[in-house]
């Protein structure tokens, strides 16, 4: 059984509650229809009913058992909107503003998610990255002790060998640009986690350089050095080696010789990039040339699951990613 498969097969066994904000888009909509009828989990579709119901029928998706609720109409509405004022009345948000904001479908969402009314939120089929991590920031927050939010993804490579039966988790691609070590540090604990959770592997983490214990020099290695050290002292119970090239990461027989002694060299399955551009660069290639899968990207540090889909992605992604997050619950 392939990864996502038995990724979903356990996600249906969390029976998890999700709410998808964007039930406006078609591909969001047989989503649903393909969860439920799946089990993955149990679906919450936000939009307006009518029209959703109008395009399922049209296109002979079936949405039995799945909840469809229209923040405009809905009875919670003024409910979220209280809760929303309470939390957000100190940025001088009024009473008013919070109402008219709960009739955007991610707001009241996220919201749903925040008052424990679901288990996870999936969206960004049409909202920017921005547009769907905001109200998560505003209301969800980050996880106690986590000051950074960001991302992963599960790679999935043809050759075994490499981390652990060929699964690996490559961070951050996709959030945080030019992270500084102390966020550095937070995405290798957080990435950990989700390869733990989520991916079902041992984390052996890897600072990722182009300098292997000292080999280079500069502000860059540095950096790197220094969120290795803030790791280390933060989860000392977590296998970590940095700074390390890839190669030495990966490669047992390089990874000894580099770095002799080390858990981690030669056998990393967690890769911490040192910014964004190095990490979406390194998972692109790897997919393309390497013909890996890439699973995600899965968003870490909120309190609560919140994942964000690219704008292009497909039915399949949308079921991947909502399974993904009954994992992250």
């Amino acid at each position: 059984m392939e990864l996502m498969e038995k990724l979903r097969a356990k996600a249906a066994a969390a029976a998890k509650r999700i709410v998808l904000p964007e039930g406006s888009d078609a591909r969001v909509v047989e989503a649903a229809a393909a969860i439920q009828k799946e089990g993955v989990a149990k679906v919450v579709l936000l939009g307006e009913v009518k029209s959703i119901q109008d395009r399922a029928k049209e296109n002979a998706w079936d949405l039995s058992g799945i909840e469809l609720i229209d923040p405009a109409t809905s009875d919670k509405r003024q409910a979220y909107a209280d809760a929303f004022f309470a939390l957000r009345k100190h940025k001088g948000v009024t009473a008013e503003q919070a109402f008219d904001t709960l009739a955007d479908p991610m707001y009241f969402g996220t919201m749903m998610l925040k008052q424990g009314d679901v288990d996870g939120l999936v969206g960004g089929a049409l909202c920017t990255t921005a547009d769907t991590l905001r109200p998560g920031l505003q209301i969800v927050k980050t996880a106690p002790g986590v000051s950074t939010v960001s991302s992963s993804f599960i790679m999935v490579v043809p050759n075994k060998a490499y981390g652990q039966d060929g699964v690996l988790i490559f961070a951050d691609c996709a959030i945080n640009i030019d992270p500084t070590p102390e966020e550095l540090a937070a995405i290798a604990i957080a990435s950990a986690a989700t390869g733990k959770a989520v991916a079902g592997i041992e984390p052996k983490v890897a600072m990722l350089s182009y300098s292997t214990k000292g080999s280079g020099k500069g502000e860059w290695v540095d950096k790197v050095v220094k969120a290795t050290e803030l790791l280390k002292a933060q989860a000392p119970d977590l296998e970590v080696d940095g700074e390390l090239q890839a190669d030495a990461a990966l490669v047992a027989s390089v990874g000894q010789l580099k770095s002799p002694g080390s858990t981690v060299a030669g056998h990393a399955n967690v890769l911490v990039f040192p910014d964004i551009q190095a990490g979406n660069i390194g998972y692109k290639l790897v997919q393309r040339l390497g013909g890996a899968q890439a699973i995600g990207p899965v968003c870490q540090g909120f309190a609560k699951p919140i994942n964000d889909l690219s704008r292009g992605c497909s039915v399949e992604d949308i079921v991947n990613v909502v399974a993904l997050t009954c994992l992250q619950a």
